[in-house]
């Protein structure tokens, strides 16, 4: 018996990802399962350009505006969430397909992910004061004596990153590196990886236009909506940071707009940098 196949169809944010998915799930006949980190939120739908209604009537779509931004959901949650469907989906299908951008995610599927400690949200809440009103300086410099080798291998630059990494130090007493183990889990149906990618001005000019047409559809007006939740690691997202500092009055419109679009393509550029290490990806260029 052949074994079970589950399609990853990944790239970079506004790389046409959601359109070339629906067209390949219809030809293999099959759902898709979206792994994008935002999507999956019910409350954050324009600014995370979530399949439309419509295009979830032409195709079933699983972990589209499944779970709420009050809910406590991470790679580890989706890796158990995902291969419990899988294991349901497989009854039926021969093979399924993954759509999303969220590396992360799709390695906690193919690979497994690290069994690290729950959050303790009380330790959670005061990190996130301190980031607010230290800055990331001095996480970062607490994270560097507490655990080095987490230091000089995450992206410091990630302040959610660098956040987790120093609250699991300090609640566990032992450093967050000493929890990976770099082994990957074995599973029970093969995997097979497609990227998406286009040539830079063309991508950049695909992103700009998506901000654009976020904007005529309400980003602003859901945004606003979301103001009183700002503080959520959820929310620190591109699209809706920009908006709370505008509603702050820290920028005007067009100067929140222009760091959206500036923000968004700095995101499809390290999302490009996370898949490069990744030799199993066979790469698609569209036009």
């Amino acid at each position: 018996m052949l074994p079970k196949r589950l399609n990853i169809l990944l790239g970079p944010t506004g790389v046409g990802k959601t359109a070339m998915g629906i067209e390949y799930a219809k030809r293999m006949g099959c759902p898709i399962l979206s792994c994008d980190s935002r999507q999956i939120y019910r409350e954050m739908v324009i600014g995370t350009s979530a399949p439309t209604l419509e295009e979830q009537q032409e195709v079933t779509h699983y972990f589209v505006g499944s779970h709420s931004i009050h809910d406590h959901f991470t790679a580890g949650l989706y890796e158990i969430e995902v291969l419990a469907l899988l294991k349901e989906l497989f009854r039926t299908y021969d093979e399924v397909l993954m759509v999303g951008g969220s590396g992360l995610y799709i390695d906690a599927v193919c690979y497994g992910i690290d069994n690290f400690p729950p959050s303790d949200l009380e330790l959670r809440e005061h990190l996130s004061k301190r980031l607010k009103n230290e800055g990331i300086e001095s996480l970062r410099f607490e994270l560097k004596i507490l655990d080095p080798k987490s230091y000089d291998s995450i992206d410091i630059r990630n302040n959610q990153r660098v956040l987790r990494a120093l609250e699991v130090s300090i609640q566990t007493g032992r450093p967050f590196s000493s929890f990976k183990s770099n082994r990957h889990k074995e599973r029970p149906f093969e995997v097979i990886k497609e990227g998406l990618i286009r040539e830079r001005s063309s991508l950049y000019a695909r992103i700009d236009a998506r901000v654009d047409r976020m904007m005529e559809m309400g980003l602003v007006q859901e945004a606003a909506r979301l103001l009183p939740y700002r503080t959520l690691p959820t929310l620190k997202t591109v699209g809706y940071s920009e908006l709370f500092d505008y509603f702050e009055g820290k920028y005007t419109m067009d100067e929140a707009v222009v760091l959206i679009k500036r923000n968004s393509r700095r995101y499809a550029k390290r999302q490009y940098a996370y898949w490069r290490r990744d030799g199993t990806i066979l790469w698609k260029e569209i036009r």
